[in-house]
């Protein structure tokens, strides 16, 4: 692309103490590869080494425990089986001068009690049941109507989300992020309509904001700040979620992690599901909210990542789904080469095909 030559999102980037050797990042995309235990596979490692290319990849969403789970093939990373098979991807990753960080996950309501240990009922702030479908051995399945967490409950979970990032410090990643978008556990208790507790996790913004910023807190005993991000969605509706007043909710939020001084904060702009709407949400206020790193994410090219680079609304961009069927995606970017589309009946589930088997361009292997 010709104007690839005019943008800085080439140039390496320094990210706390960790240099990228560029500014995009390939976002975390779920691909249903992994054992049945939970445990990474040497796939997934030929995968995620295939586009160590990028500046920084984020996993595919890791459950914290055997609780978080809402869809089969996922992987895990809160046992020892768990820590060694993620090795053998952080090693192949570092073995290309790459750089990954692990996103912990829970899944909280979109789940179902087929996934769920001895057919228990999934979790969650309130019980709501989700509009939503769980992966499951039998195909996807409307979601399970969940149980409200005790608060005592909460403790134990958000020490999962500790145990979890320890784990992924053992196996050598390079960092974490908290997974708390798309309508998951974390979003569920930040959101209006799947948070009706009269605790102190409800009502008030700062009530429905506090387990994610307990978690905050409970990584960092853990990990340095720097080496920690989180993945915010404002006003994805993905997973059957609304927030009535974002603006407010995500100032507040965001301002509370800056104190936390977090390496970065990597916001998924707009809806999952249509266009970038940025009129239902003014994405300056976290800009101004926060002084570290700024990942942006929905909907990036190359030519989207230069202009918004430019306007200085973004400082790395997270791309997902070009990443699948380009390895080389960076490369190709750099040198304006064709992007090939990836074949979405290969996503989610099964071995090598549509997995590892996209070649570089121009390139039979």
């Amino acid at each position: 692309m010709k104007n690839a030559e005019k943008t800085d999102l080439f140039d390496e980037y320094q990210l706390a103490d960790l240099k990228l050797k560029n500014k995009f990042v390939m976002a975390p995309m779920t691909r249903n590869r992994a054992n049945a235990d939970g445990t990474a596979t040497d796939l997934m490692a030929k995968y995620y080494a295939q586009r160590a290319g990028a500046g920084l990849i984020i996993s595919e969403a890791t459950n914290i425990s055997d609780q978080a789970y809402g869809y089969i093939l996922t992987p895990g990373i809160y046992t020892n089986d768990h820590i060694e098979s993620w090795k053998k991807v952080t090693k192949a990753v570092h073995d290309k001068d790459g750089k990954i960080f692990c996103q912990l996950w829970h899944c909280g309501r979109i789940s179902h009690e087929d996934v769920q240990p001895n057919g228990q009922k999934p979790v969650a702030p309130s019980a709501i049941k989700a509009e939503a479908q769980a992966y499951t051995e039998d195909g996807n399945k409307d979601c399970s109507m969940p149980r409200a967490l005790e608060k005592s409950e909460i403790k134990q979970i958000i020490n999962d989300y500790k145990n979890a990032a320890k784990a992924a410090k053992d196996a050598n990643f390079d960092g974490v992020e908290i997974h708390s978008a798309n309508g998951y556990l974390l979003h569920q208790f930040i959101a209006d309509n799947t948070n009706k507790r009269s605790d102190q996790y409800g009502g008030s913004v700062e009530n429905r904001c506090r387990m994610t910023l307990e978690v905050i807190d409970a990584v960092k005993e853990v990990w340095d700040e720097q080496r920690i991000g989180i993945r915010l969605a404002p006003v994805s509706p993905f997973n059957d979620v609304k927030i009535d007043r974002p603006n407010i909710t995500f100032e507040y939020l965001v301002s509370e992690i800056d104190k936390r001084n977090l390496g970065y904060i990597h916001i998924i702009e707009g809806s999952t599901q249509d266009d970038r709407d940025h009129g239902k949400f003014d994405y300056d206020i976290l800009h101004e909210s926060f002084n570290n790193t700024y990942i942006a994410n929905n909907k990036l090219d190359l030519e989207l990542a230069i202009k918004l680079s430019e306007k200085n609304e973004l400082d790395l961009a997270c791309i997902g789904r070009p990443f699948i069927a380009n390895p080389d995606l960076v490369e190709r970017y750099l040198h304006g080469f064709d992007i090939a589309q990836p074949d979405e009946n290969t996503f989610y589930g099964g071995g090598a095909e549509g997995y590892t088997d996209y070649p570089r361009y121009n390139s039979k292997s």
